[in-house]
């Protein structure tokens, strides 16, 4: 859009927010001349936007009373943001705002121009959001819905969770927020089992259950201080790899934020990042193979050690069972 088109516009918008405006402070809002707001004021009236003026020391411009300028006037960038957000909001929350991303997109449809669409076309075609989420959250469609429609009416919920170590609890929850961390959606509640504030990962989630029970969240409560509070941690172990070759290249192209690639060379690299894991990262070094090399902690590599023995034993023995297999065949053979 033009930068005259965006200035008649804004114009448009000021003359709507109050009665009525001189031309001085037109001129300082638009950051023009006077001049340049009456060689506006002659655009608009050539348009058909019904304007007033009075002459004199305390006259001005207004727009005649009643008169709205439809909300629905977006730029190409502008309907771009709308389509694309919408089509993101699809994409994380799957069927809880499908009707509504639908409604929405067929409205704007209904109402941009052609020249309009076709652009937002084009946009829409050569910038793509994908990949969000670590994990398709379909099969948890009706969890989300569920809790969503338990947060906006502020009803306590009933969990059966089940964490990633120790058995499946029952709980209830004072639904405050969702939120979607590293690829995961969280539910962030009042938890009554443990007595304060708790994060719980949606797909661990067995069943959601409304209560009668209502609640109120606490005054100044702020989801996302609170989870960045709560999802920081302090690993038990900080983990050194030296690594060469393809496992590098591999690496410095898909590591993230938790992972530091230290001292690169031509000859390999020190590979830094921190876990509570052992037996995920033994997991990660084996699967970049010979060209891996733990240089720290000694838990870590005695783990991987054991590891790659419990792998080599399953191979041993399904080397061994399919050589004398070999053997009975070829004594039946003779």
């Amino acid at each position: 859009m033009g930068q005259v088109a965006i200035k008649l516009l804004s114009l448009i918008m000021l003359l709507q927010s109050r009665k009525s405006w001189k031309v001085a402070e037109l001129a300082q809002e638009l950051n023009v001349s006077g001049r340049t707001v009456h060689r506006y004021m002659g655009m608009l009236d050539e348009m058909g936007i019904p304007l007033c003026s009075e002459r004199g020391p305390n006259g001005g411009f207004s727009l005649v009373r009643g008169y709205r300028l439809s909300p629905l006037l977006f730029s190409a960038e502008e309907a771009t943001v709308l389509y694309m957000g919408a089509h993101l909001v699809r994409q994380l929350f799957g069927e809880t705002y499908h009707d509504a991303v639908i409604g929405a997109t067929a409205k704007l449809d209904n109402v941009l121009p052609d020249t309009l669409r076709e652009q937002v076309a084009r946009s829409e075609q050569s910038l793509v959001i994908g990949g969000l989420t670590a994990l398709d959250y379909r099969p948890f469609d009706p969890t989300i819905h569920r809790l969503r429609q338990c947060i906006e009416e502020r009803r306590r919920v009933q969990l059966s969770y089940r964490g990633l170590r120790g058995p499946e609890t029952e709980r209830c929850v004072d639904p405050y927020a969702m939120a979607l961390q590293w690829g995961w959606w969280y539910l962030v509640g009042f938890c009554h089992l443990r007595g304060s504030l708790r994060t719980f990962r949606v797909d661990r989630i067995l069943n959601v259950h409304p209560l009668a029970e209502t609640f109120v969240a606490p005054d100044g409560f702020s989801v996302r201080e609170y989870l960045e509070r709560a999802m920081q941690y302090e690993p038990r172990y900080q983990v050194e790899v030296w690594l060469e070759g393809t496992a590098l290249a591999k690496t410095a192209q898909r590591h993230d934020a938790w992972m530091q690639i230290l001292d690169q060379t031509d000859g390999g690299a020190m590979v830094r990042f921190g876990t509570d894991d052992l037996q995920w990262a033994a997991s990660w070094v084996l699967a970049c193979g010979a060209e891996a090399r733990v240089v720290r902690p000694p838990e870590l590599l005695g783990a991987t050690v054991l590891a790659a023995q419990a792998i080599l034993a399953v191979y041993q023995d399904a080397e061994s069972r399919s050589r004398g297999s070999d053997s009975l065949t070829a004594e039946a053979g003779h």
